[in-house]
């Protein structure tokens, strides 16, 4: 894939300006890359606020050009958050995908990624959004209302911001091409083994739906199988814990 990156010092929602470019430009190319060096009004998941200081954390957005259908938009998800998995363990950061669409360290979350399916005038494709706490410091990850880190917490070390992107970018390439080229099925393996074993307890929370049970495998799309004492569950949305 061929990336197409621009630069921004100041956006609301990198998501936002990528999905307005597509609905104005016919043309638009897959591969294309808006990136912020402060996000003001980044979303994540059931709405929650995505934000970051300037040149603090890495805010970008993705276009991939696809008609794949709806189902298949959880599992490109996956896709990223394997390849920002990889990229963190190259740093010595042991992370680990959560799912549906997180990265974290140990219990802490160290990334998001937001995708949406977007349609205009025939054409179609996936916008994934991604925010990579980069340069967060313990302060400013106390002062979040759920457990957080960054590389310079786990590490000690200050990274640059686009050199962060630059170096991510082409692991995003060879993991979006294993997804273009074989669905989940080409990711189920990776998945598996490293955002942890079958039959671990679970507990999903999806508004104010709470289920438990062991965690029994991924379905076609990438949707979570929870075995219950009412037997499996096909979960496609939630908060695992």
């Amino acid at each position: 894939m061929q990336f197409h990156v621009e630069w921004h010092d100041r956006l609301g929602s990198t998501n936002t300006c990528l999905r307005d470019l597509f609905s104005e430009d016919s043309d638009l190319t897959s591969g294309t890359v808006i990136a912020a060096r402060e996000q003001t009004a980044g979303r994540g998941r059931s709405g929650r606020k995505w934000q970051a200081a300037p040149n603090t954390n890495l805010c970008f957005s993705l276009y991939i050009g696809t008609a794949c259908e709806l189902a298949a938009v959880p599992s490109l998800t996956m896709a990223a958050a394997l390849a920002v998995t990889e990229y963190l363990n190259k740093d010595k950061i042991t992370a680990a995908p959560k799912w549906p669409n997180d990265v974290l360290v140990g219990d802490k979350k160290i990334c998001g990624i937001l995708s949406e399916r977007v349609e205009n005038n025939g054409r179609a494709g996936i916008i994934v959004g991604i925010g990579l706490n980069v340069n967060m410091t313990t302060e400013e990850a106390a002062a979040i209302d759920r457990p957080a880190t960054s590389m310079l917490i786990e590490t000690g070390n200050a990274f640059g911001i686009s050199p962060t992107l630059e170096a991510l970018l082409p692991l995003l390439d060879r993991w979006i091409s294993q997804w273009e080229n074989g669905g989940f099925s080409a990711l189920r393996e990776s998945w598996t083994q490293k955002s942890g074993p079958i039959g671990k307890p679970l507990t999903v929370h999806d508004g104010g739906i709470k289920k438990t049970g062991t965690l029994a495998g991924y379905g076609e799309n990438g949707e979570l199988l929870l075995k219950t004492p009412n037997g499996i569950e096909t979960i496609w949305s939630g908060d695992v814990s």
